[in-house]
């Protein structure tokens, strides 16, 4: 099995929490060979700590310096386009994490250079690689017709999680122009997707595109796309969403917000006419919390209820060595460009019906 060797853009919270440790646990198909960041402290100190000694502060010098076979994309979303397109530049391989990018402008010039390039795009759902998700796909057709399901994700701040778990190193040698940039940059590519909106709806976007994504990505692989948005709402100035989607003969209820509660209810219920099935989530900053599907279903006088646990094995594990797969032997990923195209859709929909 071939090694591939990868540059980490972005060291920040979830590289630390997650990926870098998922990697570390994974040396027959990864060695992180350089990693890049716009702090110098945790350059040095994330480096060091796992023994990285090409470290880099710009993105396209570590490209032009290093044999690369693949990135993993995590700085700030603002940036994700920016480094997509320099890797498959290169073709580089590449796995960015949700959301690919903030305008379909941006998906274009990334769609654009993936097919000069021939190099692999992935976006990051590892939601959808949970085995407890995969089993619903395979089991959804047992349900009977679809009369109704529900997606729902109500969480606290991931902060108040990771506080009681880990150690994250948060830098304060970010130069506040470097900050500034990026928050202009941030508005002109929501205003570049939805035109001219108020900033309470910019900012309902940018939820969508960070938290919403991976829901609404999961349900589209469990559901199908949505025929249309019927209503939408948002309040807590932007913090939380409730809408209706119309299918063709079934409705489904999306409801998520972030709140300072201690706790993590994620979870897509389908309601069949022969049994309903719960894909329920944890949260991913403790690895190995499992993802569960539950059915409930009929039979005879009794009802009866199912607990399926795959696998203990966290889903951006199962996501990495899938990546790994369609690198080494071929092929596109059901998370690719293009699929993250439809969730920019919606969310632009979502956010033209609440403008209404």
């Amino acid at each position: 099995m071939s090694r591939l060797s990868m540059g980490v853009i972005g060291l920040g919270e979830v590289a630390q929490v997650v990926h870098l440790p998922v990697l570390r646990s994974l040396p027959d198909l990864f060695e992180v060979t350089a990693v890049c960041d716009i702090s110098p402290g945790l350059l040095d100190r994330i480096g060091g700590q796992y023994g990285v000694a090409n470290r880099y502060a710009d993105v396209v010098e570590m490209l032009n310096r290093e044999r690369l076979d693949c990135v993993l994309v995590l700085n700030s979303d603002e940036y994700h386009a920016e480094a997509v397109v320099a890797a498959l530049d290169r073709a580089i391989h590449v796995l960015v994490e949700k959301p690919m990018c903030l305008s379909p402008r941006e998906a274009e010039r990334i769609i654009a250079a993936r097919d000069r390039s021939g190099a692999v795009v992935m976006v990051g759902y590892m939601r959808r690689f949970a085995p407890a998700f995969v089993e619903a796909t395979e089991q959804i057709g047992k349900l009977g017709r679809i009369n109704y399901a529900r997606v729902h994700d109500v969480i606290g701040r991931n902060q108040l999680i990771i506080d009681q778990t880990i150690f994250v190193d948060r830098p304060d040698d970010i130069p506040r122009a470097k900050l500034e940039e990026r928050w202009a940059k941030g508005r002109a590519l929501v205003a570049d997707a939805l035109g001219d909106v108020p900033d309470v709806l910019a900012g309902t976007y940018r939820l969508l595109c960070g938290l919403g994504s991976h829901d609404l990505s999961a349900m589209r692989e469990l559901l199908g796309p949505p025929r249309g948005v019927a209503a939408a709402r948002q309040w807590r100035d932007g913090q939380f969403i409730a809408a209706l989607l119309e299918y063709d003969d079934f409705l489904v209820t999306y409801e998520t917000g972030v709140d300072e509660q201690l706790r993590f209810d994620a979870h897509i219920e389908v309601y069949g006419d022969l049994a309903t099935m719960r894909v329920q989530y944890d949260t991913p900053y403790v690895r190995h919390f499992p993802t569960l599907l539950v059915t409930e279903e009929s039979r005879g006088d009794g009802l009866h209820r199912t607990v399926s646990r795959p696998h203990l094995k966290d889903p951006y594990t199962h996501e990495l060595e899938y990546f790994h797969t369609i690198v080494t032997t071929g092929g596109q990923p059901k998370t690719g460009p293009e699929d993250f195209v439809e969730d920019l859709d919606l969310f632009a929909e979502l956010i033209r019906v609440m403008a209404a």
